[in-house]
C-alpha cells in the first residue's frame, strides 16, 4: 500500500515535494539492492545479528546478511517467525522494517533501518505506520520495539506512533497499542 505525502515549503517559491514509500516483502527480487543499501549507507553491526567475520562488510558479512534474510522469506508463520519488507522510496529500496513472533500472545515485534542518505525525511515516519497496519492486519494487539537510550531519532519517532517508552535493562522498549492511538491509523 503506497503512501504519497507532500510537504510545502515556505518563502518566496512554493515547492511541493512528492514521495511514494512502500513496504515489499524481501525476496530474491529486492535482496541484492538491499544489500548494496546497507554496505553502501549503514555499518554491519546496525542492520544484521552479529556474525564472526572480519570486521566491516566482508564477504562473509555479506553472504550472512543474505543468509539472514532468505531464512526469514517464510513469513510471521513461518519457522522464524519473522516477515521482513524492503521500505521502497520512489522505486529505490532505501531500508529494511520487520515484524516478528513474540510469545506475548496478540504482540509483534518491529525494528528497521535505513541507508544514512534517506535518514531524518520523513521515511522512517511513513515505513513505521505502514508496518502498524500491516500487524493489525496480522491480528496483532500490540507491537514492541526495543532501542537504546541514546537512539534519539528512534525514540523520537516511536514516541510520534504514540508509543508508551520505559527502562528494559539497558535499554528502551516502546510499546505502541494498537487500535487505541488514532495516529497510528489516523491521517497520513
Amino acid at each position: 500500500m503506497p503512501i504519497r505525502w507532500t510537504r510545502r515549503r515556505l518563502g518566496e517559491k512554493h515547492r511541493f515535494v512528492t514521495r511514494e514509500v512502500r513496504l515489499t516483502p524481501v525476496d530474491e527480487q529486492n535482496l541484492e539492492p538491499l544489500l548494496s543499501v546497507a554496505v553502501a549507507e549503514t555499518e554491519p553491526d546496525e542492520v544484521m545479528p552479529p556474525v564472526e567475520a572480519p570486521a566491516g562488510w566482508s564477504q562473509a558479512r555479506r553472504d550472512a546478511f543474505r543468509a539472514f534474510h532468505r531464512k526469514n522469506y517464510t513469513g510471521l508463520d513461518g519457522p522464524t517467525g519473522n516477515l521482513m519488507y524492503a521500505i521502497v522510496q520512489d522505486g529505490d529500496v532505501v531500508g529494511m522494517a520487520r515484524l516478528g513472533r513474540r510469545a506475548e500472545p496478540g504482540t509483534l515485534e518491529t525494528g528497521m533501518w535505513l541507508g544514512k542518505s534517506t535518514r531524518g525525511q520523513g521515511i522512517g515516519l511513513i515505513a513505521l505506520r505502514l508496518l502498524l497496519a500491516e500487524a493489525i492486519q496480522a491480528g496483532a494487539r500490540m507491537v514492541v520495539a526495543e532501542t537504546q537510550p541514546d537512539n534519539l531519532p528512534a525514540l523520537n519517532l516511536l514516541r510520534r506512533c504514540g508509543a508508551v517508552l520505559g527502562p528494559d535493562g539497558t535499554g528502551i522498549r516502546a510499546e505502541i497499542r494498537l487500535g487505541v492511538n488514532e495516529d497510528v491509523a489516523g491521517a497520513w
